[in-house]
């Protein structure tokens, strides 16, 4: 009996040993009234910018965690502070749950939330297990060569990229696991080049060298960024591009959905349009940690609640699916769950349901994942350099962020949310959606043309006025078109065939001066002024 107590008294002292992973929530922000009255302390003049065209308020979210409570919990014995969130007026900390239980006594401490879900009195209990998480299913690489055409042209990107929308002017952050390669191989020059990389962190390695990590963001970079002549052309070849590291690639642990919420918010403040990321956690490497599928209601991961808050702070935020539908997972995990984010699974070039793409709906029975895009053997850069492919909801994410700033380019007028709602009326199962594919493949061209104006046969004559080369955006099933010119004297001056393939012509040859035009097959009719 003595022999069974002891054992008992050594396994409960190990038990208070441990380190645990635990969430601090502060009660206030005392220094609230400053921060609102001189916001350029806390958000760049970029992010109020967007906040201003999109009518968002500041509001407490916005401000800093109160720097003296920060501190003491620093200086704390036997505690570490892993990372912080202002969205969510919280810090995660390391330690032991002796050290950490004794934070209460601080009054400005608000409850504590501990990622052993078994620990908090409150909370549901899942079963005590180990287990192993797979950091590599979305990085198969087998280097078959071949070019982007397909993934872009199955959303109608192309005829974006020809009307010259490509990204210009919008920033898109990507939180990722690491991006090695990105600031030397060919696939990423031209950005280079172009000043489109802005910045960037690690935030698991607390350093400025965000190229280093695992390989997996460069990857997903690359179909949005990448490009080298007739191989591989990124979905936002122009766009500008952070990018920061919030995931260890050698582990998986919940203090990796703090560190992206980290991310996102510095994002938010230097003024970030678009986050995309290709990350999801459902199963972590100690079991007691892990999220249930009923947890996947929207509200309750550390990550789905930042990504949410991301969304309501004006920023388009695009999450993969994940690539757990053969397993015991089947669900798309956190943060696809949350209401705001369009989350993308995957299909194949012939745009069939590809059997690894996550399912919903979600725990609270809300339709995910939203929209698909090609995820199956998708067109990417490596490290190295090579143009290869791969599959995952990893890369159907950027892919259609990439697109994502192109419409964005295109429509500079509307919220996140709208753009969003845009995007799945566009796709071609609004009408039936299911909990396998959501609304379907988005048609982007479509989504420009309704918002546009173009659906009821319009076309939209770029620039005006112009000085060589005219652009015309077309309506919604019309393949060609000729513009016949006229001079104010009603004298034909110039007649040219125009196609949606080559949707432009030429008015060099004109003399300065006003002109009108007419479209064969429709009713239009307008001016043109020639400088």
């Amino acid at each position: 009996m003595k022999k069974v107590m002891l054992l008992i008294l050594l396994f409960t002292s190990a038990l208070g040993f441990a380190q645990e992973d635990a969430w601090i929530y502060f009660k206030d922000k005392p220094d609230a009234d400053y921060y609102l009255a001189n916001p350029t302390e806390m958000l760049s003049q970029k992010a109020l910018d967007r906040r201003a065209r999109q009518n968002i308020l500041l509001d407490e979210k916005d401000i800093p965690i109160h720097a003296d409570y920060l501190n003491v919990i620093k200086e704390s014995t036997g505690v570490t502070v892993m990372s912080k969130s202002k969205w969510l007026n919280a810090i995660h900390v390391r330690g032991e749950r002796d050290n950490i239980e004794l934070l209460k006594a601080n009054s400005f401490v608000d409850h504590i939330d501990y990622a052993d879900k078994s620990l908090n009195t409150s909370r549901i209990s899942i079963q005590n297990q180990v287990v192993s998480a797979n950091k590599n299913l979305e990085t198969q690489i087998d280097f078959n060569y071949g070019n982007s055409a397909n993934q872009i042209q199955m959303l109608n990107g192309q005829l974006l990229h020809q009307s010259d929308y490509t990204g210009k002017g919008i920033t898109i952050a990507v939180l990722d696991a690491g991006f090695p390669g990105v600031n030397t191989t060919q696939p990423f020059q031209r950005m280079r080049d172009n000043g489109q990389i802005k910045g960037g962190y690690d935030f698991v390695a607390r350093s400025e060298d965000y190229y280093q990590g695992g390989t997996h963001g460069t990857l997903v970079l690359s179909t949005m960024a990448g490009y080298v002549e007739g191989q591989l052309t990124g979905t936002a070849p122009d766009a500008f591009y952070y990018l920061f590291r919030t995931e260890d690639a050698t582990s998986e642990n919940p203090v990796e959905e703090s560190y992206w919420v980290e991310a996102a918010e510095a994002a938010d403040s230097l003024g970030v349009d678009i986050i995309n990321t290709s990350l999801g956690y459902f199963v972590y490497d100690n079991g007691r940690y892990s999220h249930t599928y009923e947890q996947m209601d929207g509200q309750t991961a550390f990550i789905t609640r930042g990504a949410d808050i991301a969304v309501s702070r004006g920023i388009f935020c695009v999450v993969s699916a994940g690539n757990s539908a053969n397993t015991i997972n089947p669900h798309i995990p956190a943060p696809a769950d949350a209401p705001g984010v369009l989350t993308v699974g995957a299909v194949d070039l012939n745009e069939m349901y590809v059997s690894f793409s996550s399912i919903g709906p979600t725990a609270d029975n809300r339709l995910k994942p939203d929209v698909m895009a090609k995820g199956y053997q998708a067109t990417l850069a490596t490290p190295e350099g090579t143009i290869g492919v791969a599959s995952g909801t990893s890369f159907s994410s950027p892919i259609t962020a990439g697109l994502v700033a192109c419409l964005w380019q295109a429509l500079p007028d509307k919220t996140n949310t709208e753009l969003r709602e845009l995007i799945k009326e566009s796709a071609d199962r609004y009408s039936e959606p299911n909990n396998q594919y959501g609304y379907g493949i988005p048609d982007f061209s479509l989504a420009m043309q309704k918002a546009m104006g173009l659906t009821d046969g319009n076309f939209i004559v770029y620039p005006n006025p112009a000085n060589d080369i005219v652009h015309l955006l077309f309506p919604k099933n019309i393949q060609r078109t000729t513009v016949t010119i006229f001079n104010e004297l009603g004298q034909r001056v110039s007649q040219q065939n125009v196609t949606l393939a080559n949707p432009s012509f030429d008015v060099s040859q004109l003399a300065t001066g006003i002109y009108s035009y007419s479209m064969e097959g429709t009713s239009q009719k307008g001016r043109i002024i020639k400088q």
